[in-house]
C-alpha cells in the first residue's frame, strides 16, 4: 500500500511470515536527510516496517533540520523553540498516520534517531508516550524545553528506551548522555544505556547493540 504522510520518507516494508509487524521510524540529524539513516534498514530485523523521515526545515541542498539552533562561545545551546514544537507535533501526526495506515498498534511502534533526530525521539517518548512503545536515542541529548511538557510519569510505565553515545563525541558531549540517564532513572521505563569508543558517528558495535535491543523488545512483547 502507498502511505500518505505529512513528511517525505523512504520505507522498507516488513517481510516474511509476519502477522504482527512492528514499525521503526528513523529521524536523521541536522544537515542530513532521509537517505542517511535509511542506510541502517538492511540491519533492522525483518519484522519491522522501516520509515526514514525527512525533517521539515531546509538548510541547503539535501540538508534539513528539525529545528535551527545556535551555540554560544561558551558552548551553551539555544534552539528555535517554535520550530522544535512544530516539528514535534508534525512527527506525532506522521507517526500516528503511518501506524494507522499500516495497521500497527502503538505497542509495536519504535522511534529512533541520531543527534537532533535522537532529541526528537526522546522528546516524543517523554511528551506523547501513548503513540509508541520505545525510543532509540543515539548520540543525542535531552531538551530542557520539553520537560515542562512531559507526560505524567505513570504514562511511561512499561516503555523502553535505548540511549547510546560515543566516548569521544565532539559534537554532543558524553555528559549529555549522562544527564539523560540520570533524568530517566526516576521514571518507570526500562533503560538500556551504552557507551562506545568513537566520536559523533554510529560504529558497527553500536549498530549491532541497538539492533539486538530491537529484537529483544519485540520478543518481550510477543
Amino acid at each position: 500500500m502507498k502511505l500518505d504522510l505529512p513528511l517525505s520518507f523512504l520505507e522498507r516494508p516488513a517481510s516474511g511470515d509476519n502477522t504482527q509487524p512492528w514499525l521503526l521510524v528513523l529521524l536523521h540529524g541536522v544537515g542530513s536527510n532521509e537517505q542517511d539513516l535509511f542506510g541502517l534498514a538492511p540491519h533492522v530485523p525483518p519484522q519491522f516496517h522501516v520509515l526514514s523521515l525527512r525533517a521539515p526545515y531546509t538548510m541547503g541542498p539535501g540538508a534539513y533540520a528539525w529545528f535551527q539552533f545556535a551555540v554560544t562561545p561558551r558552548g551553551e545551546r539555544s534552539i528555535d523553540e517554535a520550530q522544535e514544537a512544530a516539528s514535534r507535533q508534525l512527527l506525532a501526526k506522521t507517526m500516528a498516520a503511518a501506524a494507522q495506515q499500516l495497521g500497527i498498534a502503538p505497542e509495536r511502534v519504535v522511534v529512533g534517531g541520531f543527534s537532533q533526530g535522537g532529541i526528537m525521539s526522546l522528546s516524543l517518548l517523554l511528551t506523547q508516550p501513548q503513540l509508541l512503545h520505545a525510543a532509540m536515542v543515539l548520540h543525542s541529548r535531552l531538551l530542557p524545553q520539553v520537560l515542562p511538557l512531559a507526560a505524567p510519569a505513570q504514562a511511561l510505565q512499561g516503555k523502553q528506551l535505548w540511549v547510546s553515545h560515543g566516548l569521544q563525541d565532539q559534537m554532543i558531549p558524553l555528559a549529555s548522555a549522562h544527564a539523560t540517564r540520570e533524568h530517566v532513572s526516576h521514571l518507570p521505563l526500562t533503560l538500556r544505556y551504552a557507551e562506545f569508543p568513537g566520536g559523533h558517528e554510529i560504529r558497527p558495535a553500536e549498530l549491532q547493540g541497538a539492533m539486538q535491543w530491537l529484537e529483544e523488545i519485540r520478543g518481550q512483547a510477543s
